[in-house]
């Protein structure tokens, strides 16, 4: 893969204020595969200059340009679906067959569902003797992770420039290679210098100086709650507007009227999305007590089943972690819970028999695991599943709600309006019914400590918008 040497602002390609370049890491094989600039506190201040420079003309372009931009968006990410997925895969581990189909295939829905909500949006309306308008909020930074680094992107980018907003993008250092591809699918889809910038870099340099600089309107960040009160505790200095999705803990009640062989399955393959880089991933299953040694054989073979290895094999089932830091928490976890008590189905935080290289960590599954524990409180963010039992269908409430987290969740019952039921009581920002797919045009954000704000849907066009009222 060839090295990014330059940033994308005003419209060109340019060399970074300094001189410092950062790794991109093969996730399998550890060899060094790029390298971008290592960008500094300079290169935001000229990427926010042109952002605020183009703001004006760019959210006065009409809502039909603009659409029909974001369709070319959309045409520019398909057309190149294979080189994309191959290089995400490559830096972050997603097995090629998936990756294919979820780090591209949902970045492209999502540039094309922009492009679809935001002609039909209603802009204005009258209220009494007012009228009421939602402008442009204006220069918008994005701050993205690694796991899913195209989706991610996009979640922010597409919304804010369909609403007539300018964006600067610092995307993850650990996974910024799409990031860059999708800057040359705007470029060559005609986007005007300016609305579109993107600085590489680090957070505490990088991230530090979009969040803090006065001229920038808005920060929407992607990552770790610990990470994201920094980002709202700097951008609280200027006032501006902060979304925030953060992490979670994800609960999945196991009702018992359910088909446990379907609900297990179904819990596993919620956990082990992207070898658990998830945030909003199935990681603690609730089961009925009476049933639990059931749900621990059912999920014990539903992991052992997988296959880790390298994603470009179309076997594999599970790649690597995304690089050698997240290995080690995740194994730290596993050891954690095995020294907390919790009783080790499957599993461990041994490396995988015959992969050597690789940032590799066996799909382990602890039952019996009590609410004070660490695996049962902190997020994992691997292929790890806790399972806990309840008593009656209250006490499966309770213990899901039971956290400081509120991203997802799932209900599995053979009754989907108890099912529904249930979903209603649990806190949190989306929950899925018996394995409901997800909705590119559903609203996607966490209560409590997994965030503020919402993405996708007409719910992640507005929160890039204003409002003003003009009394007439």
């Amino acid at each position: 893969m060839p090295d990014h040497d330059r940033l994308f602002i005003d419209g060109a390609w340019v060399p970074s204020r300094a001189q410092g370049t950062i790794d991109v890491v093969h996730a399998t094989t550890e060899a060094v595969i790029a390298r971008v600039p290592d960008g500094v506190a300079a290169d935001v201040d000229a990427a926010v200059a042109a952002a605020a420079g183009a703001f004006e003309s760019w959210s006065q372009t009409s809502v039909e340009d603009r659409a029909k931009l974001l369709s070319r968006v959309t045409e520019g990410l398909l057309a190149r679906q294979t080189e994309i997925a191959a290089t995400i895969s490559a830096e972050m581990g997603m097995p090629f067959a998936q990756a294919n189909v979820i780090q591209v295939g949902l970045p492209a829905m999502t540039w094309a569902s922009m492009a679809d909500m935001v002609g039909s949006y209603r802009f204005e309306e009258r209220v009494n003797n007012s009228l009421v308008v939602r402008e442009p909020i204006g220069v918008v930074g994005a701050i993205t992770p690694w796991n899913y680094p195209l989706h991610q992107v996009s979640g922010k980018v597409a919304p804010a420039l369909a609403v007539g907003c300018t964006v600067v993008l610092k995307p993850s250092e650990v996974a910024p290679l799409s990031a860059y591809l999708l800057a040359e699918v705007l470029e060559d889809a005609g986007l005007p210098p300016g609305v579109f910038n993107l600085v590489s870099g680090t957070g505490p340099v990088v991230g530090e100086a979009i969040c803090a600089h006065p001229d920038v309107d808005m920060v929407s960040f992607t990552g770790s709650t610990a990470a994201g009160r920094r980002v709202a505790q700097v951008g609280a200095e200027t006032i501006k507007r902060v979304t925030l999705e953060l992490g979670g803990k994800s609960p999945f009640i196991i009702l018992d009227d359910a088909d446990l062989d379907q609900a297990v399955a179904r819990g596993a393959a919620g956990c082990l999305l992207n070898s658990g880089q998830t945030c909003s991933a199935l990681t603690r299953m609730l089961v009925p007590r009476a049933r639990l040694e059931e749900a621990e054989q059912l999920a014990k073979a539903a992991f052992e089943a997988n296959r880790l290895g390298d994603p470009l094999d179309p076997e594999t089932t599970l790649g690597p972690l995304v690089s050698a830091v997240q290995r080690d928490r995740v194994r730290d976890h596993v050891r954690a819970g095995i020294e907390e008590g919790a009783k080790l189905v499957t599993g461990g935080a041994e490396p995988p028999d015959g992969l050597d290289r690789g940032y590799f960590v066996r799909p382990t599954v602890f039952s019996e695991v009590e609410p004070g524990m660490r695996i049962a409180k902190e997020e994992v963010f691997g292929p790890v599943l806790v399972i806990q039992p309840y008593d009656d269908e209250d006490d499966a409430v309770r213990i899901a709600n039971d956290t400081v987290y509120g991203l997802a969740g799932g209900v599995f019952s053979s009754d989907a309006d108890r099912a529904l039921r249930v979903a209603r009581r649990m806190r949190t920002g989306q929950v899925e019914v018996n394995g409901g797919a997800w909705n590119a045009y559903a609203p996607f954000g966490g209560y409590k400590q997994s965030g503020t704000g919402r993405e996708f849907g007409t719910y992640g066009l507005e929160d890039f918008l204003e409002i003003k009222s003009i009394q007439l």
